[in-house]
């Protein structure tokens, strides 16, 4: 067993009774091939969340500053985190995630970049329309429906593949694909709310 599925093991443990997870729509994520998730972020817990409710094993990045911090920086690293430097072009974790799609791997991203404070969504950064433009993998939207509350009912969905081939030839920008990526979570968090 692999400290990753170790870890997952252990997080659906304690998590699933704690926030009666209701999960929707899982299969629409592909069971192989390179799949960019991208969901909106209301909690430091998001990345777990979405780790035990999907099949596959999930990349995410992760700002840098996780990597420094003793004992947590070691666990992040053994479950497939990478860093990433906030607030700038970081061309090495730009390269780092398309390869992890390239290899037909899953690449989690949150593409506001930060927790919302209000719970509401807030604008995403280009890079999601970035990976989804640039690499040949399948785009998931991802909507998690809080509030992370003991015993309450959090709602995670999955919506189906964006068409991003329409995209491509509507040349739109990484950054007009990121709005397209935004408006398709805030669908699923309209729908399933």
């Amino acid at each position: 067993m692999t400290f990753y599925s170790f870890a997952r093991s252990v997080v659906n443990t304690v998590m699933k009774p704690i926030y009666r997870i209701e999960v929707i729509g899982k299969e629409n994520i592909p069971v192989e091939g390179g799949v960019l998730l991208c969901a909106n972020h209301i909690s430091n817990l998001d990345p777990l969340i979405v780790g035990i409710t999907t099949k596959r094993p999930v990349h995410f990045m992760a700002k840098d500053e996780l990597f420094t911090v003793p004992v947590l920086g070691k666990i992040v690293s053994n479950v497939n985190a990478f860093p990433v430097k906030r607030g700038m072009s970081d061309r090495e974790a730009l390269r780092k995630g398309l390869g992890i799609l390239k290899e037909g791997n899953v690449l989690g991203l949150f593409p506001e970049g930060t927790r919302s404070k209000t719970g509401e969504m807030g604008k995403g950064l280009a890079g999601a329309g970035f990976f989804a433009l640039r690499s040949e993998a399948y785009v998931i939207p991802c909507a998690i429906i809080g509030p992370y509350k003991t015993f309450n009912k959090l709602r995670v969905v999955y919506g189906k593949p964006i068409d991003m081939d329409s995209v491509r030839a509507n040349k739109l920008n990484a950054e007009q694909a990121t709005d397209l990526i935004m408006s398709e979570i805030q669908k699923l968090i309209t729908q399933y709310k």
